[in-house]
């Protein structure tokens, strides 16, 4: 990519482009997009977009009606030199520290401070590289659920973006079955990719990692594994609420549920739905704007109905795109 287009944006509007963006995924210059904050105390933050060609007229205006704001203001266009726009985009993405957690750009990587559990992730094509505050505060929240003694022996990770969450999980409970999926095939092989360069162990067995392309829980290797002690989704409210069922079918009760990717308001239409699924409120994180659940599963006594089984006689535990 040699081309860097630039708009100025509010904060509202970077934090909405931090997800999937159907809109520039449909264009045939689809760029790679970060935002990041210019000036704190003025609230200023901009909207950088990398593409390989020219930046065509409608690329400019799907980024403008992206962000209102600047719907009047003149985009700064430049040509960059071979590969510059890699240092450039990280250069944008300061290390965070959650917990125990310290995430990292390739850029960072000889300022690791002692006494931390360092993951390099760069930017990419999936959603999740620690600075939102979504993942940041399920970084946070697994620290949390560890320090209380918690001792998960088969998790799951959905919708997991970079794979940053389910590399935090396996640290903290090696010897668990951990399985990563998304609906989005490219979010896999990124996180294939940051496994090898963060030596997390790819497999289906105890201390590894299983990757699978899936919608929510709709898999057969998710289904086989199932019923999980530990199930984290940082998505959208919308597909927490419309997923509730599935996950709370596939959550062990008693077990834990991890829920980020929602803003403050939208946090009791969440609650709600996973409420009549079975689940209590344990504890909250996250930010003022982008909190993070966690939930509990009810654990059932006396006389109950046969739940439904998720094992199989003789599962295939990975299809396409399981690792």
């Amino acid at each position: 990519m040699s081309w860097l287009v630039s708009l100025p944006c509010t904060r509202d509007e970077a934090e909405a482009l931090s997800g999937e963006v159907p809109a520039l995924d449909a264009l045939p210059d689809a760029p790679v997009v970060a935002t990041r904050e210019i000036d704190e105390a003025a609230g200023q933050w901009q909207l950088d977009a990398y593409v390989e060609t020219p930046p065509s007229a409608a690329l400019v205006e799907t980024l403008r009606a992206l962000i209102p704001s600047a719907r009047s203001a003149a985009p700064t266009v430049e040509e960059l030199p071979e590969e510059d726009w890699v240092t450039l985009s990280q250069q944008g993405l300061r290390p965070v520290q959650a917990g125990r957690f310290f995430v990292h750009t390739s850029s960072h990587a000889d300022h690791v401070p002692s006494g931390v559990v360092a993951f390099q992730i760069d930017a990419s094509q999936a959603f999740g590289t620690g600075g939102h505050d979504t993942t940041a505060g399920c970084l946070a929240m697994l620290d949390r659920l560890a320090r209380r003694g918690a001792a998960p022996r088969n998790i799951a990770d959905i919708g997991t973006g970079t794979g940053l969450l389910a590399f935090a999980a396996l640290h903290l409970w090696p010897r668990a079955r951990v399985i990563a999926s998304d609906i989005d095939p490219a979010s896999i092989f990124v996180t294939r990719d940051n496994a090898v360069i963060n030596a997390v162990p790819l497999g289906r067995g105890g201390g590894q990692l299983a990757l699978a392309v899936a919608a929510g829980t709709d898999h057969p290797a998710i289904r086989h594994r199932a019923p999980f002690d530990l199930v984290i989704a940082n998505i959208l409210a919308g597909p927490l609420i419309t997923l509730a069922p599935d996950i709370a079918a596939s959550t062990a009760p008693g077990g834990h549920a991890i829920l980020a990717g929602l803003i403050a308001r939208q946090m009791e239409a969440v609650l709600a739905a996973y409420r009549a699924q079975g689940f209590r409120l344990a504890a909250r994180g996250g930010s003022a704007d982008w909190p993070c659940l966690l939930l509990a599963k009810r654990r059932r006594y006396g006389f109950r109905r046969k739940e439904r089984a998720f094992h199989r006689s003789d599962p295939a535990d990975a299809s396409f795109g399981s690792w």
